[in-house]
């Protein structure tokens, strides 16, 4: 399986990306560490070896509900980029306009 495992201090939460047995305790001997989460950082950051994933998934390694939401949130490993405002996508159509 390819779940979290935390790895912070308390109240400052901190995730390793790990390939372990799926009757294994969260933060037992894991097979492989292939990548972390930070939840703290604003945005998230995120670093997945992609590679490595794909090569335990084809071997059967199913990811939790949470790695599947950050490996379908997109390829880069540096987390969700900020929405662009209102105000500078109307003076953007406004110069193009004039």
């Amino acid at each position: 399986m390819i779940r979290l495992a935390r790895v912070g201090a308390r109240k400052q939460p901190y995730y390793r990306v790990v390939v372990i047995e799926k009757d294994r305790a969260r933060n037992g001997r894991s097979v492989e560490v292939v990548g972390t989460y930070n939840p703290r950082t604003s945005p998230a950051s995120v670093e997945l070896k992609l590679e490595r994933i794909e090569y335990w998934k084809g071997k059967g390694a199913q990811p939790s509900d949470r790695v599947a939401k950050l490996l379908r949130s997109g390829p880069s490993s540096a987390g969700h980029s900020p929405a662009p405002k209102k105000g500078a996508e109307e003076s953007t159509d406004a110069s193009t306009a004039a």
